[in-house]
């Protein structure tokens, strides 16, 4: 929500409390489906009713939506019970307008210390939706967060998640909150990975997806097993994770949505350059381009895909199994593609792709530019205390000897030789 310029006052001044409602959900990353599943509308009667401009609304799908939203009442014309203000935020650029709003509706999902209690919430979709939230904000807080001062409260949160579950009174409520703890699994297996604790982030993934077959989603299982084929190919266990793939394809079938198979295909392409195939890469870089092109141009990604997958990310793939093949082409031309996940508010995943960019450098002969690129990198994770980013690192360091390595290397050395996180 562009909270400078006040545009949802203005909205909720005018009658408009549809458009109150659109900048809302799109501030916080989220489709009009997800909106819809959470309060329990289909798409087009989200999309309905956030075009109705000033008209007649009912009041208790707009206080549902207002709630789920962390909305104040009076900005959609309720009164007020003791819901969370919305809060001018100023000189925040967008991404950290984002930051703050989902902390924001992390703090309006805790129950307040109020004089009226607030009504209780209904089990099932609406628990899962106010733990998710929680989950949400832990996410997007590790793209700059190191994840030592993340993992605690996340497992913390897990728990939380596991004593409401626990108390859930039928088996589809028990369901819907599987299908959070399933994310809460994945998230803590992904910090565990940064902080290069490999056995804590296999448990975590395990986790994860005995709690994605428990939420009998079939998307949701398969997303999981390619997060940990993802984590086993970075570990050097390529036949696993290419075998990790195959399940997630067949979990899916052939009905499988366009950027499902498109992610799948990536992480193989990778698994195979990992391995040093550089023909099975190719083909499955092929058959990834090859599903983007299916993805509706307008239509959000489906959960739990929280991010699009675009050609940028096939190119981004790319460079990636460039650098692990040694092949400099496939990095320095797909530099252009891949620009945007280099530009990318998400600092260590940028790094990451630094790295390969490096790598590529380093094969083509350019040493000076390659370590340049790498030293950034380093410095990255060496701020956000990243296993994975520094480990990424020592790799790269790896690929080049020299009985007398020229200075941009020795102060590379340096930094990598005092790198104790």
């Amino acid at each position: 929500m562009d909270w400078s310029d006040n545009a949802a006052r203005e909205a909720a001044r005018a009658g408009d409390y549809g458009r109150v409602l659109e900048l809302a959900r799109r501030a916080v990353g989220m489709t009009q489906k997800q909106l819809g599943d959470a309060i329990g509308l289909s798409q087009s009667a989200v999309s309905r009713m956030e075009k109705r401009g000033v008209g007649t609304y009912d009041m208790n799908t707009l206080a549902r939506a207002a709630h789920h939203l962390g909305i104040a009442p009076g900005l959609v014309g309720l009164a007020d019970s003791g819901a969370a203000p919305v809060a001018a935020v100023e000189g925040l650029d967008p991404v950290e307008r984002r930051q703050f709003l989902a902390g924001a509706l992390a703090t309006a999902a805790t129950p307040a210390l109020a004089a009226t209690a607030p009504a209780p919430l209904e089990w099932g979709a609406e628990q899962a939706d106010v733990l998710r939230v929680a989950t949400t904000a832990f996410r997007r807080m590790d793209a700059s967060v190191p994840a030592r001062q993340l993992a605690d409260t996340v497992q913390g949160h897990m728990r939380l998640v596991q004593t409401v579950a626990a108390q859930a009174p039928d088996q589809t409520a028990r369901a819907h909150l599987a299908a959070v703890g399933s994310e809460v699994a994945s998230l803590a297996g992904w910090l565990s990975w940064d902080m290069a604790d490999a056995g804590s982030a296999r448990t975590w993934y395990g986790a994860a997806i005995k709690a994605a077959r428990r939420s009998g989603n079939p998307l949701l299982i398969a997303y999981q097993q390619g997060s940990l084929a993802q984590f086993e190919v970075e570990a050097g266990n390529v036949a696993q994770g290419l075998s990790l793939i195959r399940s997630a394809r067949r979990q899916l079938g052939s009905e499988r949505p366009a950027i499902a198979g498109a992610w799948l295909s990536a992480l193989e392409a990778v698994a195979h350059a990992t391995a040093g195939d550089e023909r099975a890469a190719e083909r499955a870089l092929l058959t990834s381009a090859a599903e983007v092109e299916l993805i509706p141009g307008e239509q959000p990604p489906p959960w739990p895909w929280v991010f699009a997958f675009d050609m940028r990310k096939v190119a981004a793939a790319r460079v990636t199994c460039g650098a692990r093949l040694a092949r400099p082409r496939w990095v320095l031309t797909s530099l252009d593609d891949a620009t945007a996940a280099l530009s990318s508010h998400h600092e260590k995943q940028r790094a990451l792709l630094g790295l390969d960019v490096a790598s590529g450098h380093m094969a083509s002969g350019h040493l000076d530019t390659a370590f340049a690129l790498a030293a950034r990198s380093l410095d990255v994770g060496l701020r956000l205390r990243s296993g994975r980013v520094v480990e990424r690192a020592r790799t790269f360091r790896r690929s080049y000897s020299s009985a007398t390595p020229p200075a941009i290397v020795r102060e590379f050395d340096t930094r990598l030789h005092d790198a104790y996180l």
